[in-house]
């Protein structure tokens, strides 16, 4: 019998546990040729969301759990999972149920099929605000410009990885973090599948637009250094046309004996030419703090807990 591990990232997710307990119930009842792991990765929430994750792993053989440190985020509590996953293939969704687990079945069909990364596409993203929607397009576009790799738009994390492609992401031991792009890094076989979002079953969402936009730029500054070329030709093309006026100024002033316009005209100059190094320099600190934070080598992540069953073993 095959075994599908579902992986479940939890933070501060107590009023919405049950309901989410209760369909992933439901679904390992209405599929009993396999085998089902449910893995609650616990990252460091402060309200009864571990107390509850051990009362179901108490009760239920099919329950397991590690219980980070402290909360060290989404994209850590992944990889966490994906390290700790025992099937040959694992589901990772979001426990808020936006991301409905009664579409499961069908990604395990297509699993069947041969393929190892079957993603869900959102076709409509109902509790979200216009102006979520609209940054997330429009990262999504910029990424894909920036970048040669074939970036899945409006995908999370909701998907069927094979266990060839979860050993693969688990390789990529990056500090800073951006697993979406990694999925489609890896390459292997992929299957699209289109789904509408669901608003949240209960609590309220942890993300807020800083949280976001951060994740926007480890996305961006992970994949490509198109923000540093950008910064080359931003100097190049300031040069070029600050020489010109240069050349302008000295031909009015011998030729025409116009008198320089002096502060208003340096002062301009001045701040633009600060503004555009100012970029720059964030730029390329951007890189320079992703090279630092690598090559301090700490590990990931600490477990402060992890419980699975007698046969579970993690791979």
């Amino acid at each position: 019998m095959k075994k599908i591990s579902i992986l479940i990232p939890a933070y501060n997710e107590q009023e919405v546990l049950e309901h989410l307990y209760q369909r992933l119930g439901k679904l390992a009842n209405d599929n009993k040729d396999y085998q089902f792991e449910f893995l609650f990765v616990n990252d460091g929430s402060r309200d009864k969301t571990l107390e509850i994750i051990k009362k179901y792993a108490a009760k239920d053989s099919q329950v397991s759990y590690i219980n980070l440190s402290r909360n060290f985020g989404k994209e850590i509590a992944m990889i966490a999972g994906l390290d700790h996953v025992t099937g040959d293939a694992a589901v990772i969704i979001d426990a808020d149920l936006q991301d409905p687990p009664e579409l499961i079945p069908e990604m395990i069909q297509y699993w069947e099929e041969g393929y190892d990364d079957v993603y869900a596409k959102r076709r409509s993203r109902a509790g979200e605000s216009w102006l979520k929607k609209l940054t997330s397009s429009v990262f999504y576009k910029v990424l894909q410009k920036a970048t040669d790799i074939p970036i899945q738009r409006d995908t999370g994390d909701f998907r069927l990885l094979d266990r060839r492609a979860i050993d693969a992401v688990t390789k990529i031991r990056d500090k800073n973090r951006y697993t979406k792009g990694y999925f489609s890094w890896i390459g292997y076989k992929k299957k699209e599948i289109l789904y509408d979002r669901d608003p949240r079953a209960a609590g309220e969402t942890h993300w807020n637009y800083l949280k976001l936009a951060n994740l926007a730029i480890d996305g961006i500054v992970s994949f490509t250094i198109a923000p540093l070329r950008l910064a080359t030709f931003l100097g190049v093309v300031i040069s070029f046309f600050s020489f010109v006026y240069i050349i302008f100024l000295v031909v009015r002033t011998l030729f025409f004996e116009n008198d320089l316009a002096g502060y208003p005209s340096m002062m301009a100059v001045i701040l633009f030419l600060g503004g555009v190094q100012l970029l720059s320099l964030g730029i390329i600190g951007e890189y320079i703090g992703r090279i630092f934070n690598e090559s301090k080598d700490r590990p990931l992540y600490l477990v402060e807990e992890y419980h699975a069953q007698p046969d579970q073993k993690a791979r």
